[in-house]
């Protein structure tokens, strides 16, 4: 009896040493996010709090210089390639990152697209992100609250070809339902401040009987709050609605300078980035949409959102 005694001690050591820990393993997971604002900083922050909570994986970030750094995007993917990451969870800033993204699975990279997707790109597993559409469906229904039918309304666009800052126009749109408003101006902004204050500027001076502005994304609603003052325009007689809940848009929401925005949750997209990343090259099931939700911001709520 002996002999088997020694024959299934050897068994089950042999068994130890073979069987996977992923205690043991470290995960090498990157994220790349677009460009450095509060937005993408909160993101970032959540998903450093997500591997320090996990020993085993472990993160490398970085980011772009702006919302069009389409090639220091490209050059962060290469460099997430060489550093040998499992998984990458990246906001892709434009759908022309796909080809370096094609690399990264060719390499045997999971990649988990975060905050929006790109159209008809087949590389990813996962998308983690507000639902864009609903989320302009909601500024488009606090609009039709505070407008009535012949209204003029400009729109300052994020990035377009950008699916997310579309979606967010195309759903503002939608949520006006049978409301007749008339777009009378729009223009890109890169989501900037700089751009936000001239094409606000210049739609304002080509329209003196403007009732509100919306924009796509949250940097350029300071500017637009400072070319409606610059215009003479007092708050209670305008409506500033933004997207992002960002940026200053806070302070301008409690000013009353601006008077919604529609929240997005980007500690939520930041850990459940990861975590999806993470499972992904565990080999475990993720779910391939991740809706991470999104909520409208006034000066009834701001301070929820502090």
């Amino acid at each position: 009896m002996k002999w088997q005694g020694r024959l299934l001690g050897g068994l089950a050591i042999a068994m130890a040493f073979a069987l996977p820990s992923h205690a043991a393993d470290k995960i090498k997971i990157g994220l790349i996010t677009k460009f450095p604002v509060p937005f993408y900083s909160t993101m970032e922050e959540a998903a450093k709090k997500y591997a320090a909570a996990h020993p085993e994986v472990e993160l490398v970030t970085g980011q772009g210089q702006s919302a069009t750094d389409i090639e220091g995007q490209i050059a962060l993917i290469e460099s997430m390639i060489t550093q040998g990451v499992k998984g990458l969870a990246i906001t892709p800033v434009d759908p022309t990152v796909a080809p370096a993204l094609d690399k990264a699975v060719a390499a045997g990279i999971k990649v988990v697209l975060v905050d929006n997707g790109i159209p008809n790109w087949k590389g990813s597993t996962a998308l983690v992100s507000t639902n864009n559409l609903n989320g302009g469906k909601i500024a488009g229904e606090y609009l039709k609250t505070v407008l009535k039918s012949g209204d003029k309304i400009g729109i300052l666009q994020g990035v377009p070809g950008v699916p997310a800052l579309d979606d967010r126009v195309t759903g503002m749109m939608q949520g006006l339902g049978d409301l007749k408003v008339e777009v009378v101006g729009k223009g890109a902004t890169n989501c900037t401040l700089e751009l936000g204050t001239s094409v606000a500027e210049d739609i304002l001076t080509a329209n003196p009987d403007l009732k509100a502005i919306y924009a796509a994304c949250g940097p350029p609603i300071p500017g637009a709050a400072k070319a409606i003052a610059n215009a003479g325009i007092a708050n209670d007689k305008f409506i500033l609605v933004g997207f992002d809940a960002c940026c200053g848009e806070i302070e301008a929401i409690k000013s009353g300078a601006e008077d919604a925005s529609v929240a997005q949750f980007p500690a939520k997209m930041g850990e459940l980035g990861i975590d999806t990343a993470v499972k992904a090259v565990r080999g475990e099931p993720v779910e391939a949409n991740v809706d991470t939700g999104a909520g409208l911001v006034t000066a009834a709520n701001v301070k929820d959102f502090e």
